[in-house]
């Protein structure tokens, strides 16, 4: 077991404690990556990292047994196909004196027969509940390593959107610039994750991807991509335009600017996220385009693209030192053009940290 490993299973008890919880269950993903950094090849085949007070065993498939032991050396309860997994999560429970734990945290994006085959075993009065007060929690506040692979990623990201606005001219399609985003991230031994390349009125839609549609003289583009390296991933928002800017432009992208700082002034430790997101929809509602800022101001990034904190303007969540998550608000003008501002930051004691060094100006192409 990596040094890694036994701190943070140290710091997940200590959250177990405090919080009365008696067993978390972790299935193949993002939350055993944090824990034990790697995860068994997920399927339809119950695999569980099951952790108590004092002790944690795996409900392991049998096929997977063996490679996995290469990277953990958490007791095994292996199951065969032909014999069911219900005798083995029995043994697994009682060996680590979880058969009535009381509370169990659920990682919440097991499957649901996961879940069930677990809660079947379990007595009936068993409180449960997900991760967001235990392993959730851990993970919303990074350590140095995992710094370091975000800013890494980060200046990756910054490099590929420059490539993107070293090529970009008219008569390129968006899905000509979006390739030669996925050779950047590729050329870095990175791992192209989305590549959002929309021209003039394809801005307006938050989520679009890329298409055959030419860029034109006159296009605002909004450009978000994200790569993955290292199991961390980047994720940047930045507009170039196409000659002349539309009508308008030069103003609304100044609006979303304010929008970004207001929004890093109100990001502080012990500030609600609510608050940040109401810090930045304040700046464009003021200035008119309320009804045009059509999603949250951020989401939480880690081994997940998208992970809690969520920047929403319901969200009571407290921020803290060390969260990392993105500050990116927007207007969208239907038929005309989007404008989308993106950093990634860590919190630190007196705020926020920008992980880019990509100044959020607009690249202007000279025709």
């Amino acid at each position: 077991m990596t040094e890694q490993t036994k701190t943070r299973l140290k710091a997940l008890r200590k959250r177990m404690a405090e919080t009365g919880t008696g067993l978390a269950a972790i299935a193949p993903g993002s939350h055993m990556d944090w824990v034990l950094g790697f995860h068994p090849h997920p399927d339809e085949r119950p695999c569980l990292l099951l952790i108590a007070p004092e002790r944690e065993a795996f409900l392991m498939p049998a096929l997977n047994a063996e490679g996995s032991r290469a990277f953990t050396d958490v007791p095994f309860f292996n199951w065969a196909d032909e014999i069911g997994p219900d005798a083995a999560l029995h043994e697994a429970l009682e060996a680590i004196g979880a058969t009535a734990p009381g509370r169990v945290a659920l990682d919440e994006t097991m499957r649901a027969d996961f879940a069930l085959l677990l809660l079947d075993a379990l007595p009936t009065d068993t409180q449960r509940d997900f991760t967001q007060k235990t392993l959730g929690a851990l993970r919303m506040r990074k350590d140095g390593s995992e710094y370091a692979k975000l800013k890494m990623n980060a200046g990756i990201a910054d490099r590929a959107i420059q490539a993107a606005f070293s090529r970009i001219k008219p008569g390129m399609t968006e899905n000509e610039v979006a390739a030669e985003i996925r050779a950047h991230f590729v050329s870095e031994g990175a791992e192209p994750q989305f590549w959002i390349v929309g021209a003039g009125g394809n801005g307006a839609f938050p989520h679009h991807s890329a298409s055959e549609k030419v860029i034109a003289e006159g296009d605002a583009v909004v450009i978000d991509i994200g790569g993955r390296k290292q199991g961390f991933p980047s994720d940047i928002t930045r507009m170039a335009v196409i000659g002349l800017p539309p009508e308008g432009y030069g103003e609304i992208h100044m609006i979303v600017e304010k929008a970004v700082q207001a929004a890093l002034e109100a990001a502080r430790p012990g500030i609600a996220a609510k608050d940040v997101d109401a810090a930045a929809r304040k700046v464009i509602t003021d200035a008119g385009y309320g009804e045009y800022f059509v999603h949250r101001t951020g989401h939480g990034m880690g081994i997940d693209g998208h992970e809690p904190p969520y920047i929403t303007a319901t969200s009571k969540t407290v921020l803290e030192e060390g969260m990392v998550f993105s500050i990116e608000p927007g207007i969208y003008l239907p038929g005309r053009f989007g404008i989308r501002l993106e950093d990634i930051v860590i919190l630190r004691e007196d705020g926020p940290e920008i992980l880019s060094s990509l100044p959020r100006d607009a690249h202007f192409v000279q025709i």
